[in-house]
């Protein structure tokens, strides 16, 4: 019993010192020195109280100093608030939101930068509005670039006629900050829908991304419309409230595919959850197994006819981007219900 109770305090001790390490050193949302010298200090404390775990005279006094230290840690980063209000990259300058009258919503600040390589770029934002119901179906872009087991997943909305709205849920980045997959444990990014034009979301990462590149795959959802309409004004919903209320984004729990799955439960036709929607790239196989995607043919084939990086480049500026990186895509020829 004494041995267990010992291995479940210094699990405790190891697993809330890192945490509160890492919270106090990235701080809010830039590190300075003293962060750096509180992580530091907090970290001595911990090992001090992990050492202490075999000096019985001194660890129970130890062992309040850290609890209390800890819980005053805690509650600083509990009030850590996102804001709206950072020195943004300029590709996250402006973020999106809808108005609504009937079944005509409104979008404000859709992104359709014209590119001339990853950086370098003319910054453009259009309003449009788009009528519920046009709309045709919804096509999920699977996005890799590290192995088979992470991908970056954006969904589209198929209003016809070469009209398609995409979203891609990123964290938001501050002027000179790179992305860690650390830091999104610990309420370093705001969380930001990208409402963009296919022509800029889709082709920056099937044209203009080399380091490393970005292989892009397209799939055709499999459901009903009126699901469709349903998620569609989730989307709308969520990007007002993150326009009115920031929120952070979470490397595990909030990101691009849970909150995805998350929006989804507006329908109840959803799919379950699953370790493939953390895993995000095995998402496409997870839909194929659940029925989400066209079935007709084996999984494999299907994920070579989905692979868009070729028809990308050909199309690269054309008007009709859209179009043209659908060419020849069977993936996309049972069309929702």
């Amino acid at each position: 019993m004494h041995f267990i109770k010992a291995c479940v305090i210094v699990t405790a001790l190891l697993l809330t010192s890192l945490w509160g390490v890492c919270v106090l050193y990235f701080g809010d949302s830039a590190s300075g020195w003293t962060q750096r010298l509180s992580a530091v200090l907090f970290g001595l404390l911990g090992l001090s109280a992990l050492i202490g775990n075999w000096f019985p005279r001194w660890r129970r006094q130890l062992l309040i100093v850290y609890w209390l230290v800890f819980v005053s840690v805690l509650i600083y980063w509990l009030n850590i608030s996102p804001s709206n209000q950072r020195q943004w990259q300029a590709d996250a300058a402006k973020v999106a939101y809808a108005t609504f009258a009937g079944d005509r919503v409104t979008v404000h600040n859709i992104r359709n930068f014209d590119y001339r390589s990853e950086f370098d770029y003319q910054s453009a934002y259009y309003t449009k509005t788009f009528d519920l119901n046009k709309l045709q179906g919804i096509d999920l872009f699977s996005v890799y670039w590290m192995g088979p087991a992470i991908a970056h997943i954006i969904l589209s909305f198929d209003f016809g006629a070469n009209d398609h709205l995409a979203v891609s849920i990123e964290a938001r980045k501050e002027q000179g900050e790179g992305y860690s997959t650390i830091k999104g444990f610990f309420r370093q990014y705001e969380q930001i829908y990208f409402v963009a034009d296919e022509r800029d979301v889709i082709r920056l990462r099937t044209n203009y991304r080399h380091d490393p590149p970005e292989q892009v795959y397209l799939y055709r959802l499999q459901g009903s419309i009126e699901n469709g309409k349903r998620l569609f004004l989730e989307y709308m919903h969520k990007i007002n409230a993150l326009h009115q209320n920031p929120a952070f984004y979470n490397t595990l729990f909030d990101n691009c595919s849970t909150a995805i799955w998350l929006l989804a439960q507006v329908n109840e036709e959803h799919p379950p959850f699953s370790w493939k929607i953390l895993l995000s790239g095995y998402l496409p196989e997870y839909l194929y197994e659940s029925q989400w995607l066209d079935t007709r043919v084996p999984f494999i084939q299907l994920q070579q006819q989905a692979h868009i990086n070729s028809l990308g480049q050909a199309a690269d500026q054309a008007a009709d981007f859209s179009a043209r990186i659908r060419l020849n895509n069977n993936t996309l020829a049972s069309p929702v219900n």
